[in-house]
């Protein structure tokens, strides 16, 4: 009788852990090919192709050491909210050395995803069971640096602050500083999925997030798909960008914040919901430009229309340059045209020449034209590795 009875209750047992993990599948480790990271990374690491990492919680790779991440793999946050959102954070001083192939690209992206290394493998990059407008499952990607950073609080000036999406009790969200070749590392051939996560009232995080990155950190054919808040974000810093996809983004396709100094080249932004472009000015003395150039932006499609075209402060420095931009639907409009510190060459909309002051809010400016057909725009032939290309949005 007691061998039944503990053959009952085993089997009860195993019953209820079964039933308990159908209920919350998207916890899980996958299979014995995923490695689930719990702590933050204190030493030099390498997470291999052919394997699935999954974020526990708010990873950080800490000053003075490297992460890095081999072609193919495939990094998932499990799901999590305010102080428990997942992410993925490298701190001033430490780097992220994650360089992805157009045949075996990185992806970061949520655990509800069933995308697997063997899917990467055989070319198909796109999630087998998530649509491409699913966000906030997650948080996303945020490297920190010591560039210069334009920001102030109530006492003036400040080199330093904390970078939005990281609670202010974590001293490794701190980004700024007064080196401008400041090298965080080298991100190529990556797309992140699903993230966007709020951790409180109007404080989300980006796809990618870059805090007073600096010139020395190499960004390059980066895609940012249904995140929740921004594709991405620039706080400072004089990091370049080059080769960017940013599509079905909840807020804004492209935003920029205190005095960002680099360029962004090359790059697509398919109908965010908020903004096409945030380009938002200094928060305090110090004052750098940043150009944005050689861009195509699809600003509506079906039932997504994004809120305007180009949003800019009074006080903005930004030099804008070969953007043509289609998709354009009634109320969607170039704003502040007026600002000082912004100019615009090259600017192409796909409207009739009727309908372009419409377009414009205040007078079309010199540099702002209707075309039938674009001379400018991007080289979408570099992404064809991406989702989005996959999808035939370009």
């Amino acid at each position: 009788m007691k061998k039944i009875n503990l053959l009952f209750h085993l089997t009860l047992l195993l019953g209820l852990l079964f039933t308990a993990c159908e209920e919350d599948d998207t916890q899980l480790i996958p299979d014995e090919d995923s490695e689930k990271i719990t702590s933050n990374i204190t030493e030099n690491t390498t997470w291999t192709s052919g394997k699935v990492y999954v974020l526990g919680g708010r990873i950080t790779v800490l000053d003075g050491v490297t992460l890095t991440i081999e072609p193919g793999t495939i990094i998932k946050g499990e799901a999590g909210t305010q102080a428990n959102s997942t992410a993925l954070l490298i701190a001033r001083g430490g780097k992220l050395v994650a360089e992805g192939t157009a045949e075996k690209p990185i992806i970061f992206t949520s655990v509800a995803d069933e995308i697997q290394p063997e899917d990467i493998t055989a070319g198909n990059f796109e999630s087998p069971n998530l649509d491409a407008d699913i966000n906030g499952l997650w948080g996303g990607v945020i490297l920190l640096g010591k560039a210069p950073i334009s920001a102030s609080n109530e006492s003036g000036d400040v080199s330093e602050t904390q970078i939005e999406g990281i609670p202010t009790s974590d001293q490794n969200g701190l980004y700024g500083g007064n080196e401008a070749e400041d090298n965080s590392g080298i991100l190529k051939y990556i797309s992140i999925r699903h993230g966007g996560t709020n951790i409180g009232a109007g404080n989300e995080i980006n796809g990618l997030t870059l805090g007073g990155v600096g010139s020395g950190t190499v960004i390059e054919n980066i895609e940012i798909v249904a995140n929740q808040d921004d594709g991405i974000e620039f706080f400072g810093g004089t990091v370049n960008v080059k080769n960017l996809v940013s599509w079905n983004v909840g807020d804004d396709g492209v935003d920029t914040d205190q005095s960002w100094g680099g360029t962004l080249t090359n790059f697509i932004v398919v109908t965010p919901a908020g903004h096409c472009f945030e380009l938002d000015g200094p928060e305090g003395s110090m004052e750098a430009g940043h150009i944005i150039q050689n861009g195509t932006i699809i600003a509506s499609e079906g039932t997504r229309i994004s809120q305007d075209l180009i949003n800019v402060d009074d006080n903005s420095i930004v030099g804008l340059k070969n953007l043509f931009f289609t998709g354009i639907s009634e109320g969607q409009q170039i704003n502040r045209v007026t600002a000082a510190g912004v100019t615009f060459e090259g600017i192409e909309l796909d409207v009739t020449e009727e309908d372009l002051a419409g377009h414009v809010n205040g007078d079309v400016p010199t540099g702002v034209s209707a075309v039938s057909s674009p001379t400018v725009g991007a080289d979408t032939s570099v992404f064809g590795w991406t989702w989005a290309s996959k999808a035939g949005k370009f």
